[in-house]
């Protein structure tokens, strides 16, 4: 009975031992818990989480293994590249740990989110411009086409020509946005214009000729705060980490 029972107990730690770990190399074993995190890994980026996969994945945990510890008899554990790779690993990981514990100690409140949002839509503040441009190689060939503007035909239909692909084909529309987006020698010339005048001279600037028109300004617009709240939210954690390591070397004592 003692026997049949013991057997029973040495079968029950056997089942758990295996329930546990996903494989044992050598006596070594390689605990469930790492394919799980490794799975995680994989279906982060897109991949869904199968039978077939979790097989793989314990495959490839099980090469790593049979690797690692042959690299271990053969004594590389013991070689100063491989201590220094490992100890710069280990800053690597203690860092990212420390980054993650600040973060979630002191998240980002929704004053502080507000503050960030009010100085940047401050920022933002100012003039914005909705031009078209046609942009060719030469001289003669922008002289050319402000003599067909003069003449009736259609900017959008001239624009067709632009060598600058993101706006040809939208009748050389260049959308709103604030004058300093643009080159200086552009930005001068569309400041100049009044709203639906073009240029009357061909603007040189590094990119070839433009045959500018300004189309409308408005006063800049800034998105509302919901909808920018997660790059704010991340701006305002940057911040805390940069004051945070700022601290800690003011601090600390460098010989």
């Amino acid at each position: 009975m003692k026997k049949v029972f013991a057997a029973a107990l040495v079968a029950g730690f056997s089942f758990a031992a295996f329930a546990q770990n996903a494989a044992i190399v050598n006596g070594k074993p390689i605990p469930s818990s790492r394919v799980d995190a490794m799975m995680k890994q994989v279906t982060s980026q897109g991949q869904k989480d199968t039978p077939e996969l979790r097989s793989m994945v314990r495959q490839e945990l099980v090469n790593r293994e049979i690797l690692s510890q042959e690299a271990e008899r053969r004594g590389l554990t013991d070689t100063p590249d491989f201590k220094l790779q490992m100890e710069t690993m280990r800053q690597q990981l203690l860092i990212r740990a420390l980054v993650q514990d600040v973060v979630k100690s002191n998240p980002p409140t929704d004053a502080e989110i507000q503050a960030a949002y009010d100085e940047q839509k401050k920022q933002a503040s100012g003039t914005e411009y909705r031009a078209r441009h046609i942009l060719v190689e030469k001289e003669e060939q922008a002289k050319k086409i402000i003599a067909d503007l003069a003449k009736g035909q259609k900017f959008e239909a001239l624009a067709k020509q632009s060598k600058d692909p993101g706006s040809a084909a939208n009748g050389g529309d260049l959308d709103w946005a604030p004058a300093d987006a643009y080159v200086p020698e552009f930005s001068k010339a569309m400041k100049a214009l009044k709203k639906g005048e073009t240029t009357k001279t061909p603007v040189k600037t590094q990119f070839g000729w433009h045959v500018i028109r300004l189309d409308d300004t408005r006063q800049a617009q800034f998105p509302p705060l919901d909808q920018v709240r997660p790059q704010l939210t991340e701006m305002v954690q940057q911040q805390k980490l940069r004051a945070f390591q700022e601290d800690l070397t003011k601090k600390a004592k460098v010989e």
